[in-house]
């Protein structure tokens, strides 16, 4: 008997058959009859449906076909194994061939019978998945029902390239890699290394036995921003600060072919939180408190994946090999937590999360949005990771979401407390609740064992696997990965190419919102002159390309500096638009003297955040980073002063508004300083609003609009305008 070990009974095995080199009645010089030996691939019974009619038949006439072609008697076999019986001395070799004879005809009808029916085992132009005129649900099914257990939790995983090769891609049936921030192939990868990277573990996934290619995910929040050069557009409170929604949706096309140059596929955006209070570390992700806003700004998901035809709306959805799938995240109450803690929990009735956190989904799902992400956070107590009754009840059943659920980073190892502290049960709790790609970076070879024990152990229905893999077929035929699997290097000059930047450049120019214009209605400091004699540039943020973008820039929580990437930074674009004749000082922190030696026309100062990303940007005090209070307060008290606030968030800024004349909220606004300048000197006016409430003490928090006690320095939706004083 050929015995199966169990990695065999799991994955299916390729066995190879013919005549034993020694048989009765064989000559010294071989049999001129010898039957030409030939491999068969054996799918374990127990995997296949023990209804079909096929599955029936080739039951039993597999082990009679094995059996005859060995020149035995047919046997029973049971499933899972094959038997083999040394001929019968007994029986003459003649009369062996001509039962064989007599036997294979009759099997041979059997199997052309069988293979009409399902092609099973015939070249790739019968296999119905691979034909990209077979309707999109056929190819799923005929693709689900050849796989093995092991296939199929391949397709589940989604592991970090830092610790991937193609041969474990293609050992493990890997679904999905990702680039986590920072996570690059090299140092200031080319789009060409890129590609390069993404190709190979491709082809790892394309040579396993059913050739399902693996999808390439990574983080595009404001721009394809793990990319060196690429374009890095403002952060999405400064998006929503621009209520264009249209502008959005042209950004999310940019991004798509800036994503794309580089060989991906698949993005992790957009982030549709709700941030309701300005401590959470990831307040900077949200465009705005107010769920109408969020809402409006999903059409970022119809830039970055198409437009949906009408006949496909709430189905998922990506255009062509221009646009990538999309990640409507984090699901659900991510930006309500208590205090604004990160990861924490978000004590809500039923009713408020319907109308303050759900909303986005509802408009990312009737755009086609591929792929929706779960949250860290809990929903009061309960892990969102563990969820059933809102990931599996409400989302798919309820919302009829038909992409894939993907777990966030590591997501269901922090199902429990601490972290990791019992994963297998962390396995069976997240793919019970209904997450279907399990973004495991790390851990992937355990996720693989625990998950297979639990389905052998019925722990985990084989229905629930079928499920989430059914969905991961679904966005991967629907996006036609399989009939474009590889990428090539025609979209690589798309990397921050001008056309992008000038875009960036007037999301720059709508997200500025004018807080204050002169310390009386009646004297407006801005727009500035250009032709002023001399001028003053101050403060830690005017030179730092860095601080500018913010997180998520090249790396996960951003780095400070100008050797981040390729743009230009406030002062470069202040430079650039001020007359050849104005000089201009600039100092990062300027001390009395200097203020007192120079006859300045007027300063501009510009100061705010570190960058952070996530729990690292948790801030209970929400300040501006030193010294920027103190030079605040020494250039304001000396000179005209324009103070530009570059933050993610509201900051602390009440107790120094009275010294300044005029002050500009610039959020994040990413690579293209210039855009800042634009509409300081006026070639372009002020137009952008307040995305969320700009408090006057953190002791007012969570403060959001519509709140019975709203008392804040300036209101939601608050923003002055000024008119353009040249053309623009």
């Amino acid at each position: 008997m050929l015995e199966l070990d169990a990695r065999e009974r799991q994955r299916g095995t390729v066995f190879s058959f013919g005549r034993p080199r020694s048989c009765p009645g064989e000559t010294k010089r071989g049999s001129p009859e010898r039957p030409p030996s030939f491999s068969f691939f054996l799918t374990p019974s127990a995997y296949l449906s023990q209804r079909h009619p096929i599955s029936q038949l080739l039951r039993h006439i597999t082990p009679i076909l094995f059996s005859t072609l060995l020149h035995s008697s047919p046997i029973p076999a049971a499933a899972g194994e094959i038997s083999i019986l040394t001929p019968s001395p007994s029986v003459s070799a003649a009369a062996q061939g001509r039962e064989a004879k007599m036997t294979f005809s009759r099997i041979l009808v059997l199997l052309i019978v069988c293979l009409s029916f399902c092609g099973a085992f015939g070249e790739d132009g019968h296999m119905k998945y691979k034909d990209p005129k077979a309707p999109l649900l056929v190819r799923v099914d005929d693709l689900l029902r050849r796989m093995t257990l092991a296939e199929k939790i391949g397709q589940m995983l989604q592991i970090e390239r830092a610790v991937a090769t193609p041969e474990i891609v293609k050992d493990n049936f890997i679904g999905s890699l990702l680039s986590g921030g920072g996570s690059v192939p090299a140092p200031q990868a080319s789009p060409e290394t890129w590609i390069d990277m993404v190709n190979n573990f491709q082809k790892g996934a394309l040579s396993t036995r059913l050739e399902i290619p693996m999808i390439y995910g990574i983080d595009a929040v404001h721009g394809h921003n793990n990319i060196y050069k690429a374009t890095i557009f403002p952060h999405n409170v400064g998006l929503g600060a621009t209520r264009d929604p249209e502008l959005a949706k042209r950004i999310g096309t940019a991004t798509a072919l800036e994503v794309r140059a580089t060989g991906i596929p698949y993005v992790f955006a957009p982030c549709v939180a709700i941030c309701r209070d300005p401590r959470w570390g990831r307040c900077y992700e949200s465009y705005s408190e107010d769920p109408k806003v969020v809402q409006s700004m999903t059409e970022i998901i119809s830039g970055l994946q198409g437009e949906v035809p009408v006949a496909n709306r709430g189905r998922p959805y990506v255009k062509d090999i221009k646009h990538v799938a999309a990640t409507a995240k984090h699901y659900v109450g991510d930006g309500g937590t208590v205090r604004g803690i990160d990861e924490n929990n978000t004590i809500i009735g039923w009713h408020d999360l319907l109308k303050t956190h759900m909303p986005p989904y509802y408009s990312a799902i009737i755009k086609g949005v591929s792929t929706i992400m779960v949250s860290y956070s809990s929903i009061n107590g309960e892990k969102m990771h563990a969820n059933r009754d809102l990931v599996t009840n409400y989302l798919k059943n309820t919302l009829k979401f038909r992409g894939f659920v993907i777990s966030d980073f590591e997501g269901i190892d922090r199902i429990t407390s601490p972290q990791d502290a019992n994963f297998s049960y962390s396995v069976q709790a997240g793919i019970h609740a209904g997450i279907d790609m399990i973004m495991s970076p790390h851990n992937y070879t355990e996720f693989i064992d625990d998950l297979t024990y639990q389905v052998n152990q019925k722990i985990i229905p084989m229905s629930r696997i079928d499920d989430a893999v059914r969905r991961i077929l679904r966005v991967k035929f629907m996006m036609g990965l399989f009939e474009h699997p590889l990428a090539d290097y025609s979209l690589v000059d798309e990397i921050g190419s001008q056309k992008h930047r000038d875009l960036a450049r007037e999301a720059v120019r709508k997200s500025l919102v004018l807080l204050k214009n002169g310390k009386n209605s009646n004297e407006p400091l801005l727009p500035l002159s250009k032709k002023a004699k001399k001028i003053l540039v101050a403060g830690t943020h005017a030179n730092n390309l860095g601080y500018q973008c913010g997180g998520w820039t090249l790396t996960w929580q951003g780095v400070a500096g100008n050797n981040v990437t390729t743009g230009t930074t406030i002062l470069d674009g202040i430079l650039a638009t001020v007359d050849v004749d104005t000089e201009v000082v600039f100092s990062a922190n300027p001390d009395a003297d200097l203020l007192k030696s120079n006859n300045f026309s007027y300063a501009i100062v510009v100061v705010g955040e570190p960058t952070y990303a996530e729990m690292y940007g948790d801030s209970t005090n929400l300040t501006i980073l030193d010294p920027g209070p103190s030079t605040i307060t020494n250039v304001c008290g000396s000179v005209k002063c324009a103070v530009v606030i570059v933050s993610g968030r509201p900051v602390v800024i009440e107790p120094y508004v009275s010294k300044i004349d005029a002050l500009v909220a610039a959020w994040l606004p990413g690579s293209e300083g210039q855009g800042v300048a634009d509409v300081l000197f006026g070639d372009y006016g002020f137009t952008g609003k307040l995305p969320r409430t700009w408090f006057k003490s953190v002791d007012q928090l969570p403060m959001n609009v519509g709140d019975k006690h709203y008392d804040p320095l300036f209101p939601f939706g608050f923003g002055l305008t000024t008119e353009p004083t040249t053309s623009s």
